[in-house]
């Protein structure tokens, strides 16, 4: 299958990802792939998990652990600036999630395929000539660490690729799919933290200046940061949105803040099916990769309601809470989808009066 899947990758790359990378800055209007080789050395398959749990009988979900590790080239040029660069290789390793869906009764018996990622995978990309595409306005705030942050994100839930096997499948109720639930998170303390910060040249221990990134899909969310505290009190609240599950877990890490490179503190994770099982969760979690530590989350899994029958009883609720959350807490959720546009009015660009 491999050459047909890098037919598929080019196609993806010339059709999908130049004309979104054209139309992000004015910058890059004349960008353009010049060369797509994903190489002779195909994507491996490491292991592949079947959900028959918690799982519509109309669909089958699929998670493979894969790993890809190849030689590519991959150029790229910005005729405005004479800018030239490229990929010669690629690293990707992570969980891949395919939904197979909806299951039909005539051949090919599925309507649409459905890929993404659940959490950001591990990615490194051997670049050349970056350092003329970091010279380009508009590109030159940008780093190695924060294109592959976003190229990692593009990969991750809610994005998603949909393949349509059928012509008459409802593409857009499977590209865009109604979340299965809204996880809020009450991340509130911790307790017992390692001491990171070190006085006259390590002999004295001291504490830290610990914060937390929290991550649900590609949603990030970062705490503040409570100074020279082992047992801080952050009592910070966030919202997130949870598109797939069985899978998809809650991500915390802890860092200490430092001038130079933050510190590690530990990490959680918890898988959203116990929180739902649950609905609320209050408990202290023992954080992992480190010699101590616990952290106090308060979890509660909000299901989305059709109707807004019981909208005036859930406002009442959240404004008996309106001091937990510096914006306030959801009641309800709006989703908006732009599906297209048609016959829109040609403009045109006059050019600047400091130049072209």
């Amino acid at each position: 299958m491999w050459p047909f899947i890098c037919q598929f990758i080019e196609k993806l790359f010339r059709e999908t990802i130049e004309p979104a990378v054209r139309g992000a800055n004015n910058h890059l209007s004349t960008f353009s792939f010049t060369k797509i080789d994903i190489g002779h050395q195909p994507l491996r398959i490491n292991g592949v998990k079947v959900y028959t749990e918690n799982v519509d009988k109309r669909q089958i979900i699929l998670d493979l652990q894969i790993s890809f590790v190849g030689n590519c080239e991959i150029d790229l040029e910005i005729k405005r600036y004479f800018c030239r660069a490229g990929v010669k290789s690629i690293q990707i390793h992570g969980t891949m999630r395919v939904i197979l869906e909806p299951l039909i009764g005539d051949m090919p018996l599925i309507g649409a395929l459905s890929i993404f990622f659940l959490r950001k995978p591990l990615l490194e990309i051997n670049w050349t000539g970056l350092t003329n595409l970091l010279d380009v306005p508009g590109l030159n705030g940008l780093s190695d660490t924060i294109i592959l942050d976003i190229i990692s994100n593009y990969l991750v839930l809610p994005n998603r690729i949909t393949v349509p096997l059928v012509s008459e499948v409802q593409i857009a109720q499977l590209r865009f799919p109604v979340p299965k639930g809204v996880l809020r998170i009450h991340f509130i303390e911790a307790q017992d933290l390692e001491g990171k910060d070190t006085y006259l040249k390590g002999i004295v221990k001291g504490k830290s200046d610990p914060y937390g990134i929290i991550r649900v899909g590609n949603q990030i969310f970062q705490s503040k940061v409570i100074k020279e505290n082992l047992n801080p009190k952050w009592n910070e609240v966030y919202e997130a949105l949870v598109y797939e599950h069985p899978g998809q877990e809650l991500e915390i890490e802890l860092f200490d803040e430092d001038p130079d490179k933050d510190d590690f503190l530990g990490s959680l994770m918890i898988d959203l099916i116990e929180v739902e099982k649950e609905r609320l969760l209050d408990e202290w979690f023992t954080l992992d990769e480190v010699s101590k530590g616990k952290l106090h989350l308060k979890l509660e899994w909000l299901t989305l309601m059709p109707t807004a029958e019981n909208l005036d009883k859930v406002l009442t609720s959240i404004r008996a809470d309106k001091d937990q959350a510096n914006d306030g807490l959801s009641s309800a959720l709006l989703i908006l989808y732009l599906d297209s546009a048609r016959n829109l009015p040609v403009s045109f660009i006059l050019p600047d009066a400091r130049g072209p």
